[in-house]
């Protein structure tokens, strides 16, 4: 770090400017880090005080008895990185570590944070009051127990573990919130995010992906196929509430959810499958006519939130859909008809009672 020093008390009450050892990398300039920079930043406006809170919430990030943080916050993994690094002065300094230990954190705690607010406020307020069954995608603690209304009677587990089991932490912090609070009954299954061979079709009014996607990602799990899934169990209308990495490996999860579709049907009306040719005349019917969603701010990894709601025609096939349009217009025309007849019964009620009022006033006269 260029251009920076620390000033050092010495024991017979002098002072003297200790400067701090560049760091160069092979091949490479002098730089500051961004995470170097943000910790800089913060130290040069913070108090001693708010110094002490952060450092006492990144202690509790990284201990991994905390039960308020899950796994994938508290969880870290030490990776070798073959950089050549010279610690020293001048550049001409002789190498002293060929090898340079990493800590990576399953997700940075401002981000985490704020995601986890973000997440409370959706579940809060985007699961309607008729919704009776939620389904969570990826559960790996007891935070959605509190996330979600007490309307919800039955919350559904899935895991992002590649053996599809949920962990002894989850399950232990799931019946410790559950005794708690008293609400939803916990429904709990050993089955993957990306399989959900023990939810039935559209059996599912409410589901959640928070914080997952990455998650299953890192343990070869599709999260792409997680989604296909949570799009069919759930009912026509019901609502996927997600908050989500922005990107996952390139893909634009915002992006892969609006493309969904339940098929798609070519000019001459046949269903075309997944491998067939892919044509801008095609008719796509998608999955969730309603989408909205924000950006989250306040972060330093970008994230997305927001809610899908299923259309209510998706599970249709196209003569079923046909026919659901043929009884919709036959609907419209009946509407049609008995509002013509109200304003002519109406009508011919005022122009009676005019002509009766029209008599009255003859014969007072």
């Amino acid at each position: 770090l260029r251009h920076f020093s620390a000033t050092s008390q010495k024991a017979q009450g002098g002072t003297t400017h200790v400067p701090y050892r560049e760091v160069y990398v092979a091949g490479s300039r002098p730089r500051l880090t961004t995470t170097h920079s943000i910790m800089m930043a913060m130290a040069g406006s913070l108090s001693c005080q708010q110094v002490a809170l952060i450092s006492l919430l990144l202690a509790a990030a990284v201990s991994r008895s905390n039960a308020f943080l899950p796994s994938s916050l508290s969880r870290g993994t030490f990776t070798q990185s073959p950089a050549n690094i010279i610690v020293g002065g001048p550049k001409g300094s002789s190498p002293v570590r060929p090898m340079t230990t990493n800590l990576r954190m399953g997700l940075d705690l401002v981000t985490y944070l704020r995601t986890e607010w973000i997440s409370a406020a959706l579940c809060t307020n985007q699961t309607p009051r008729s919704a009776d069954v939620c389904l969570q995608l990826g559960t790996e603690d007891g935070r959605a127990v509190t996330f979600i209304p007490k309307t919800i009677r039955t919350l559904i587990t899935s895991s992002a573990e590649p053996d599809g089991k949920l962990t002894v932490t989850a399950r232990r912090q799931l019946k410790q919130q559950a005794d708690r609070r008293k609400a939803a009954t916990i429904q709990y299954e050993d089955q993957r995010a990306d399989d959900l061979t023990e939810v039935a079709d559209e059996s599912v009014d409410i589901v959640i992906s928070l914080q997952a996607a990455e998650r299953m990602r890192d343990n070869g799990l599709d999260w792409k196929k997680s989604v296909q899934e949570a799009a069919r169990v759930l009912k026509p209308g019901g609502r996927l509430l997600f908050t989500e990495a922005t990107t996952i490996d390139g893909v634009n999860y915002l992006d892969y959810i609006q493309n969904l579709y339940t098929m798609r049907v070519g000019e001459d009306g046949v269903v075309k499958s997944e491998g067939d040719d892919d044509d801008e005349n095609d008719i796509r019917y998608p999955v969730f006519d309603e989408i909205g969603s924000d950006t989250v701010d306040l972060v330093i990894v970008p994230h997305v939130a927001g809610v899908a709601i299923k259309a209510m025609d998706a599970g249709l096939t196209p003569t079923e859909r046909a026919a659901k349009a043929a009884q919709e217009e036959k609907d419209r025309l009946a509407d049609l008809s008995i509002a013509a007849f109200e304003r002519g019964n109406k009508k011919r009620r005022k122009k009676k009672k005019k002509k009766k009022t029209d008599e009255e006033a003859v014969e007072n006269a």
